[in-house]
């Protein structure tokens, strides 16, 4: 019969072959102190557990996973669990990495196995005053020795601590309090790019995105919308009382709504000229597609500039502040800062996103191992029509960014020029564990394509 394997918080353990505790490290996140006790052990094997929550494993599970590390012939081995919440219980799956694992947030679940001769390497060399990051460079410097290998199996029993809603979680790392654990874990992935040949080189590459078409207007205003009836009127009258020094226009690329939004549309467009109504002829477009129809229409102005469909501009100069970044330098992007408020408009936590962590120096890097860069979005629309998004609801966005970040240069506004209202309808507000997870890997697996991209540019060089 199986025995019960109470982990304490936050702890590595030394197995030997038949997976038993022998000694106990009560700090991970220390590079130092793990790096002490990993070289002063003889196990074999480790485990990690980075879990703040009561963690209950499994002895045979431990022994399983250890058979997978030699049988898969991987250099990290990790497995899914089951969350305990008020006498509940649920599977918690965790994701197949991808493979290049970036994101520092990536859910390895609460018990995390290697060899210890593997953790040793892995950790050499490691930044210097890495006091919270350790199991971060841990797992990057383990992708550099092997593969990481998902059981699928339950390795044991986790308290729920966390039980903010999805939309709240998305922020921390941008939480003031974060800042120098969030500087630590930069240093420490820039270096493992470094390592692999996919760092992005300061200076970057200088792309000149010159015009080669004719534009009626300079901007427009772009915003996708499906049955939005209660705000899409709000974001259209933001976008149109703008204050500008050059023409432009709002495309509204509505996506067959039936709620009562395409007839508000109609009405707005009546009203006002500058209102361009489309409805895609297609009908399996998400939020990337709906973009990609404005940008190719013919009214679309030399910048395609972001608002969705809930959200609105902070003040009537906005556009003008937005537009007016790429006459300093020939950017293929430009990224603003947005502030959260409620549907009422009342400032709501963390408040001003403005993403300061970006520098012309290494957000290109970055940009790969956090989940977003800010809001609003300018595009040249010549660049953006080569490089147009993918045809999803999610994550549509920062695949732009990315591929934007690889090569050219991004202005950054840090003034806010944008309010994200947060309520039920926003598309990342309640999801369920599920939800969750697809977002995630999604955007994990843009990361891993990118990092492939780069790593064969670099070696272009």
């Amino acid at each position: 019969m199986a025995t019960p394997l109470d982990i304490e918080l936050a702890a590595a353990i030394a197995f030997d072959a038949q997976g038993l505790d022998t000694t106990t490290l009560h700090n991970i996140f220390n590079a130092d102190a793990m790096a002490e006790w990993l070289r002063a052990g003889t196990s074999t094997y480790v485990g990690l557990s980075p879990v703040t929550s009561s963690f209950s494993a499994l002895a045979d599970s431990v022994g399983f996973m250890i058979d997978c590390l030699e049988g898969q012939e991987a250099a990290l081995v990790y497995a899914d669990y089951v969350v305990m919440t008020q006498g509940a219980k649920h599977l918690r799956p965790v994701a197949d990495a991808p493979k290049h694992v970036a994101r520092d947030t990536f859910d390895f679940g609460p018990l995390l196995v290697c060899r210890r001769a593997d953790a040793i390497k892995a950790l050499t060399p490691c930044p210097p005053l890495c006091e919270t990051s350790a199991l971060y460079a841990l797992t990057l410097g383990l992708q550099r020795l092997g593969h990481l290998y998902h059981t699928g199996v339950p390795v044991g029993f986790v308290g729920e601590t966390d039980n903010r809603d999805s939309g709240v979680k998305q922020f921390d790392y941008v939480n003031p309090l974060n800042v120098n654990v969030q500087k630590e874990r930069e240093l420490i992935f820039a270096e493992h790019l470094k390592t692999i040949g996919a760092l992005t080189p300061e200076p970057q590459q200088r792309a000149e995105v010159k015009s080669h078409s004719k534009f009626a207007r300079r901007a427009s205003v772009v915003i996708p919308v499906r049955n939005r009836v209660g705000t899409i009127a709000d974001a259209v009258k933001s976008a149109l009382s703008q204050h500008t020094s050059f023409d432009f226009n709002v495309i509204v690329v509505d996506n067959h709504s039936d709620d009562g939004t395409t007839e508000v549309l109609s009405h707005l467009a009546a009203e006002d000229d500058r209102v361009v109504h489309i409805i895609p002829s297609r009908q399996d477009l998400g939020i990337g597609g709906c973009w990609n129809e404005a940008v190719a229409s013919a009214e679309c102005g030399q910048f395609a500039v972001q608002l969705d469909s809930d959200d609105l501009y902070s003040s009537d100069s906005a556009l003008q502040t937005m537009v007016g970044k790429f006459a300093e330098k020939p950017y293929a992007l430009v990224v603003g800062s947005y502030k959260l408020v409620d549907f009422n408009l009342e400032d709501i936590p963390p408040g001003v996103i403005d993403h300061r962590e970006w520098t012309d120096h290494n957000g290109a890097n970055n940009i790969l191992r956090i989940n977003g860069m800010g809001a609003p979005r300018a595009f040249n629309t010549e660049w953006l029509r080569r490089h147009p998004m993918p045809n999803v609801s999610y994550g549509e966005d920062y695949a732009a960014v990315l591929c934007a970040t690889r090569k050219y240069l991004v202005g950054r506004v840090f003034d806010v020029v944008y309010l994200c209202r947060r309520w039920r309808g926003n598309s990342d507000a309640g999801l369920t564990d599920k939800a969750q997870a697809a977002h995630d890997a999604y955007k994990d697996k843009l990361r891993s394509d990118e990092i492939e991209a780069r790593i064969a540019m670099n070696a272009k060089r």
